[in-house]
C-alpha cells in the first residue's frame, strides 16, 4: 500500500507534462493523420519535390488542425466532463486553463495562416475556411442535430485537396475530386465512431447518428455512403478529372480496398453490434491511407 501511494505522488516533469497537454489539446495523432492526407495530395499533384513547401505544408497543416481541435475543446469543456473518452482532456481535468488553451489556439491559427500563405494565398484561404467551419458551425451543431456530421465533413475533406492546391496554386476538378473522396469517406467513418460511442455521447447530449439511433436505417446509410465513396474514389479512371489520373490497375486496387470496407459496412447492417461498427471504423482508416498511397504509387509508376 505504501509503495502504491508513493507512485501516486510522483509527478511528471513540468516541461514533459506541458508537451503532453499540448499534444492532447491539439489531438496530435489526428492532426498527424490530417497532415499525411495533405502531403499525399501535394505529392499526387506535384511533378517535383520541393522540401520547403512540404515542410511549410506539414507545419501549417498541423497548426490549423491543432487550432481547430483546441477551439473545439474550449467550446466543449463542460460537455467533455460527462464523457469517459474526454473527461481526462487537459481542460476538463484541470491540467490546463481555458485562457491558456485560448492563447494556444490563437497562436496556432495565426501561425498556420501565415505559414500556409507563404505557400500560396489559396492554401491559406482553404485552411482558414476549415478552421471556421469546424469551430463556428460543426462544433456548436453537435448538440443540436445529427446533421452536424454533414457540416463537419466539409473541413474534414479539405486536407486531401489542400495538398493539391499547395502544389499547383489552383482549385479545379482535380482537388475537387480529392475533396469529394474524403467527403463521402467521412460518413461511414464517423457514423461507425458514433455507433461505438453512442452511449458516451448521450451523456453530453450529443448524437452523431443520422437517425439518432443504432438502427437498421443508420446501418443502411453507412452501406450507401460507402458505395458512393467507392464510386467517386475510382472515378478518375474515367479520364474526366483533368490532371488527376488513375490507371485501370490503380482503380482495381482502390476498388478492392473499397469492397473490403463495404464488406464490414454490410456486416454492421447484419449484426448491428458495436464490434461490427469498430471494424467499419478501423477499415475506414486503413482504406483512406492505402487509397492515398495507391494514388501516389499509380502516379509515379504508371
Amino acid at each position: 500500500m505504501a509503495s502504491s501511494s508513493i507512485k501516486k505522488d510522483v509527478k511528471l516533469n513540468p516541461i514533459k507534462e506541458s508537451f503532453i497537454n499540448f499534444f492532447e489539446l491539439t489531438k496530435a495523432r489526428l492532426a498527424i493523420s490530417v497532415v499525411f492526407s495533405s502531403l499525399a495530395g501535394y505529392l499526387i499533384a506535384s511533378d517535383s519535390f520541393d522540401l520547403s513547401t512540404v515542410l511549410l505544408l506539414a507545419l501549417g497543416g498541423y497548426c490549423m488542425v491543432g487550432a481547430s481541435n483546441s477551439f473545439n475543446q474550449i467550446i466543449e469543456k463542460d460537455l467533455d466532463k460527462f464523457m469517459d473518452r474526454t473527461k481526462n482532456r487537459p481542460i476538463p481535468s484541470g491540467k490546463m486553463s481555458v485562457n491558456t488553451a485560448f492563447i494556444i489556439s490563437i497562436l496556432l491559427t495565426l501561425t498556420g495562416v501565415v505559414v500556409l500563405y507563404k505557400i500560396n494565398p489559396k492554401t491559406a484561404l482553404f485552411g482558414s475556411i476549415a478552421i471556421f467551419i469546424y469551430t463556428c458551425l460543426y462544433t456548436p451543431l453537435k448538440t443540436i442535430t445529427p446533421l452536424s456530421v454533414f457540416v463537419g465533413a466539409i473541413p474534414g475533406a479539405i486536407p486531401f485537396m489542400l495538398g493539391w492546391v499547395a502544389a499547383t496554386n489552383n482549385f479545379g476538378i482535380e482537388p475537387g475530386t480529392l475533396f469529394m473522396i474524403q467527403f463521402f469517406w467521412q460518413f461511414p467513418h464517423f457514423w461507425a465512431l458514433g455507433w461505438m460511442l453512442h452511449d458516451d455521447y448521450k451523456k453530453a447530449g450529443i448524437n452523431m447518428l443520422p437517425t439518432g439511433k443504432k438502427d437498421k436505417s443508420t446501418a443502411l446509410q453507412v452501406v450507401l455512403y460507402t458505395i458512393w465513396m467507392i464510386v467517386i474514389s475510382i472515378f478518375p479512371v474515367s479520364g474526366l478529372t483533368g490532371d488527376l489520373k488513375l490507371s485501370i490497375m490503380g482503380a482495381f486496387v482502390v476498388l478492392l480496398l473499397g469492397l473490403g470496407m463495404l464488406y464490414f459496412a454490410i456486416n454492421l447492417y447484419i449484426k448491428m453490434s458495436d464490434s461490427a461498427a469498430k471494424k467499419v471504423f478501423t477499415s475506414s482508416v486503413v482504406y483512406l491511407t492505402l487509397l492515398q498511397i495507391t494514388y501516389l504509387i499509380d502516379k509515379i509508376y504508371i
